[in-house]
């Protein structure tokens, strides 16, 4: 259980130092979002949940 707080830790510090060191990227990359069909950011979301849990498991196994 500890290593999923680790991991939920490490997403904050990832998405806080993009805020941090580029904040008009992230606003931009935002507003791009906000312009996209959900399904076309359901497909992204999926992809990346797929590419995060085999990049688990290999890391992991």
């Amino acid at each position: 259980m500890s290593d999923l707080w680790a991991a939920l830790c490490l997403v904050c510090v990832i998405e806080g130092l993009i805020l941090f060191a580029a904040p008009g990227f992230w606003k931009r990359n935002v507003e791009q979002m906000l312009a996209m069909p959900i399904s076309t950011l359901r497909r992204i979301g999926a992809g990346v949940l797929a590419a995060g849990l085999i990049a688990l498991y290999f890391v992991r196994g």
